[in-house]
């Protein structure tokens, strides 16, 4: 079988990017010619997206300043015609927004290849935005948006007519979709999606490199004091205000007085413009791991994994750590919540409230046994019903549904 896999490119930045190399190298694992379809290309076997750089440059200065992204890439119209996606057996799309890809073009790839739409977040069924935050004008059309500036940011709300836009073009295509949670599924029936058939996949990790390591050993590497109490924080960006950086420099000055004297946080990600200066405890920056073994080394070296974001359509974070043996504190938003089974792998606050995280931290580290005995209920967990082995099995299953529908078979 041979699949072709949507992003905008083939690096590995950012949750959707991660994860889509992650299956990709389970589906390789399994005899699958998996490669990667992207606007920009590093790696050698990654297929090239044509560009029209003149039409496209022209129309995408009055698009976007009307508040439509990406429906000025014409060259998306020419994707069904290139060799590789004439050989492929299925299309998996990953990513289609932030100039990766014209939604308008996806009536003639559907009609010319099965097409499978691997949603990471809501902007498919948004107006423009990844995240609703409190909003629901997504479930009826949008327009009036109260948060133009959510990634992707747009200029003037155009939501009601992107919205519109986006629909007509599901009708006139035959896709099928994933969602890697139960969360994300329910939002994708509340929206213009309603009433298809949504295949629930959670993305899965693969348990021989995200394990647990000697804790005095994985500090010892990282300079940090083997009697320190340790919060790990892994953001991508921590300048990304659905990351929730704020809130968690917030929460942390909450913790009472005589947790802070002998707390350290150790941050994994891109600063970006996000300042670490008069933190309530010292941080150990890490910057961005691309590599996951040293990922794992930086979860096992933490007590306690914090996941401050406003946001998360499934918390591949909370994922990571879990297998790592490290358990979480986090908001209850999206798909935190099917990871994190309260008092028994981690703990869950009232989304978007310091004080309650703050709340669940310092509850799990006054309790040190209880921390170790859900350290070993974590990567119970992830073994029994998150392992990248179950993820491609699904996925096989799916790529061929696609194709026997698609033929007619």
């Amino acid at each position: 079988m041979k699949v072709l896999m949507m992003h905008r490119n083939d690096g590995r930045l950012g949750g959707a990017q991660v994860q889509m190399h992650r299956l990709r190298e389970g589906l390789r694992g399994r005899g699958v010619d998996a490669r990667v379809l992207c606007r920009e290309v590093s790696g050698a076997d990654a297929v090239a997206m044509p560009w029209m750089p003149a039409a496209e440059r022209a129309i995408g200065w009055f698009t976007r300043r009307a508040g439509w992204n990406d429906i000025h890439l014409l060259s998306s119209h020419r994707v069904a015609g290139l060799p590789a996606v004439r050989e492929a057996d299925v299309l998996d799309l990953h990513c289609l927004h932030s100039g990766t890809f014209s939604y308008l073009a996806l009536p003639g790839l559907s009609a010319a290849k099965p097409v499978v739409f691997t949603v990471h977040d809501m902007w498919p069924f948004t107006g423009h935005c990844h995240a609703s935050l409190d909003c629901d004008r997504w479930k009826s059309g949008c327009g009036r948006c109260p948060y133009p500036e959510t990634e992707p940011a747009v200029r003037r709300d155009g939501s009601a007519i992107e919205w519109r836009l986006k629909k007509r073009a599901y009708e006139a295509s035959d896709l099928m979709w994933v969602a890697p949670s139960r969360w994300l599924a329910e939002r994708m029936q509340e929206s213009m999606l309603g009433g298809r058939d949504v295949r629930v996949i959670p993305h899965g990790v693969d348990p021989t490199v995200f394990r647990p390591h000697d804790k005095t050993e994985a500090r010892k590497n990282l300079g940090i004091s083997p009697d320190a109490t340790v919060l790990g924080c892994v953001i991508d960006r921590a300048d990304r205000p659905l990351k929730g950086a704020d809130l968690l420099r917030e929460t942390l000055g909450l913790l009472p007085a005589e947790l802070r004297r002998n707390c350290v946080l150790l941050f994994a990600g891109h600063a970006g413009g996000f300042r670490f200066d008069g933190f309530p405890v010292p941080v150990v920056e890490l910057g961005y791991i691309g590599d996951d073994g040293h990922k794992a080394l930086a979860y096992s070296a933490a007590d306690l994994l914090v996941n401050p974001s406003r946001a998360e359509s499934f918390g591949l974070v909370v994922l990571e750590a879990m297998a790592c043996g490290t358990p979480a504190a986090a908001f209850a938003v999206g798909g935190v919540a099917e990871l994190i089974e309260p008092d028994a792998t981690g703990w869950l606050a009232r989304p978007g409230n310091p004080r309650d995280l703050a709340a669940c931290v310092a509850a799990a580290l006054a309790d040190r046994d209880g921390l170790e005995k859900m350290s070993r209920a974590c990567r119970e967990r992830i073994l029994r019903d998150f392992t990248l082995e179950r993820q491609v099995d699904s996925y096989v299953e799916v790529y061929r549904d696609a194709r026997c529908r698609w033929s007619g078979a």
